[in-house]
């Protein structure tokens, strides 16, 4: 059974989901199935990474460990620290791949024709 946490995540990804799916509303249907799995994967990874850093927030970068309890404990980099690392690293790596893909609209200033220009060339 689903616990509050996991609805409220899942209700997180969800909206991340669409919110990034808004961005990529006018894509052809070819592209927007390769895409699909990579906008899944960045939204998980989205809301997975902001619960990693609360955690981190929380109980910091190293924790004290100890091998048994005749060893004196040491400071080491938390799990959380790794996998959040390694996961940031592969949500950029998607956004990248996502980023490259978007459709090239008329905001960019090379698709905008200047009108000094086109004087210009006449």
């Amino acid at each position: 059974m689903a616990t509050l946490d996991d609805l409220e995540k899942d209700e997180r990804i969800k909206k991340e989901e669409k919110k990034l799916k808004k961005l990529y509303k006018n894509i052809d249907k070819d592209t927007k199935s390769l895409i699909d799995g990579l906008i899944q994967r960045a939204a998980y990874m989205r809301i997975t990474l902001e619960d990693y850093e609360k955690d981190i927030d929380q109980g910091g970068y190293v924790e004290l460990f100890s091998q048994s309890e005749k060893t004196e404990p040491y400071e080491r980099e938390r799990p959380v620290v790794r996998l959040y690392n390694t996961m940031n690293k592969n949500y950029q790596s998607i956004i990248r791949q996502l980023s490259d893909l978007l459709p090239k609209d008329g905001n960019n200033n090379k698709d905008k024709k200047d009108p000094l220009m086109e004087f210009i060339n006449k």
